[in-house]
């Protein structure tokens, strides 16, 4: 059995940088022919020339071409509207994207107060470039399973009443509550969805013990969410479409006493999304949603170009080269039904 579709675009993937972006690009690339790559690095990309800076850094550790980097700004307390201005100008940021002080990796800079950012968030819907958010509210009373519902009442919801005509999506939705948020918003409201929250539930992080390689924020959550997720995915909506997540990190930064949050999708991703759709018996469905919806939602064309899935058992390897140190990738050791032609 073979699954032809057009090569699709990952509009949510972190890359990092140095060696340890270079080892993991070419799978990206094998996968799809754009990225939207995420600005949370160590030092993050806060102004359009280190956007670029990081673009061109990208491109030269892909020396046979065929993949486009997307860029994006990470939007702190001090953006100013001139920045978005110049963002859009250079034609090679096409969002910004908010993270919640303190919500995931890297995000210590992230936004404090959001009323504090519209004058930001005009600008962004002045030029038509979309604000990608990380849903999550970090308040400690909040308990981490409800974090993106609470987002959705107390931030989400008031900040696209205020800007109607800003594009927004709600980026690795996790909850049935999320689902339905995005479902009944306007056009200019998208959500993506990630292969891993498509396969696993809270059970998978948990239950026999703490599987820290399936550790991400926002965390799996229950499986009625996990069905809600999948149903979304297959449904032919063009609100939800491809953005995987894949962030990489060291093995020694995931098994030890406070582990890093992020699930490595990059080296298999189509094969991941193609067992989470043929489980639902939607493999009809996947093109649109990995190479068509997001696309559109962004305004680009889509790509010209194609791959074919065979329908063929492959084993995932134990762990990847990753630097000086290794890398496991989402499933190790297991096997999964598809493969690249």
């Amino acid at each position: 059995m073979k699954l032809t579709l057009r090569k699709p675009d990952d509009f949510h993937l972190h890359l990092r940088e140095g060696d340890r972006m270079a080892a993991v690009v070419q799978d990206s690339a094998r996968w799809c022919r754009r990225a939207l790559i995420m600005p949370n690095l160590k030092e993050p990309v806060r102004s359009t020339q280190a956007a670029l800076d990081y673009r061109d850094e990208i491109l030269a550790a892909l020396p046979q071409g065929g993949f486009e980097p997307l860029m994006s700004l990470y939007l702190t307390d001090r953006t100013t509207p001139a920045e978005i201005s110049q963002a859009k100008a250079s034609g090679a940021v096409v969002a910004a994207k908010l993270y919640p002080q303190g919500a995931t990796t890297n995000s210590d800079l992230g936004v404090s107060h959001i009323e504090g950012l519209y004058p930001v968030l005009e600008a962004l819907e002045k030029t038509g470039m979309v604000l990608c958010i990380h849903g999550e509210v970090t308040a400690p009373e909040v308990d981490i399973f409800d974090r993106e519902a609470v987002f959705l009442d107390q931030v989400l919801d008031p900040l696209v009443r205020q800007f109607p005509g800003l594009k927004v999506v709600l980026e690795h939705v996790t909850t049935a509550e999320g689902v339905a948020f995005v479902e009944a918003g306007g056009p200019n409201l998208a959500g993506t969805l990630t292969a891993h929250h498509l396969l696993i539930n809270r059970n998978d992080l948990l239950v026999g013990g703490i599987k820290p390689h399936h550790y991400c924020l926002p965390v799996a959550k229950r499986e009625k969410h996990r069905k809600a997720l999948l149903k979304a995915a297959t449904s032919g909506s063009p609100k939800f479409f491809l953005g995987s997540d894949s962030a990489p990190h060291p093995q020694s930064a995931k098994e030890c006493a406070s582990g890093c949050a992020g699930v490595y999708t990059g080296y298999a991703l189509l094969p991941y999304y193609a067992a989470a759709f043929e489980s639902a018996g939607a493999l009809e469905a996947l093109e649109d949603f990995a190479s068509r919806f997001g696309a559109e939602f962004y305004g680009l064309p889509l790509n010209e170009e194609s791959l074919t899935l065979v329908r063929e058992p492959y084993l995932i390897p134990n762990s990847l080269e990753y630097g000086s140190d290794a890398l496991i990738p989402f499933w190790a050791g297991q096997q999964v039904a598809w493969k690249l032609q």
